[in-house]
């Protein structure tokens, strides 16, 4: 399996129905072990940071047998234009 940067945003979007995700690939040589993620979905309205962590990582289960690193911010849309605002 192939993991990019792209692949993981176009999963996180159709899968989670995230409205916004950043993914960026944070491995050196961009060989794509290493990734840093910007979820933002209104399925955390009310969930605390585990459970949010929890639901990508079920949603990247797969990928994340190859996966080195992955960092992950998970924020609601109401948190996401507070943050913007800053």
């Amino acid at each position: 399996m192939s993991i990019t940067a792209e692949s993981l945003r176009n999963k996180l979007t159709a899968e989670m129905g995230a409205v916004h995700v950043e993914v960026e690939d944070t491995t050196t040589d961009h060989c794509s072990t290493s990734f840093k993620v910007l979820i933002v979905c209104p399925q955390f309205e009310g969930k605390p940071l585990l459970q949010r962590h929890r639901m990508v990582n079920t949603c990247l289960a797969e990928e994340l047998k190859e996966i080195h690193a992955f960092e992950q911010k998970t924020l609601t849309p109401e948190q996401w234009e507070k943050q913007k605002a800053e």
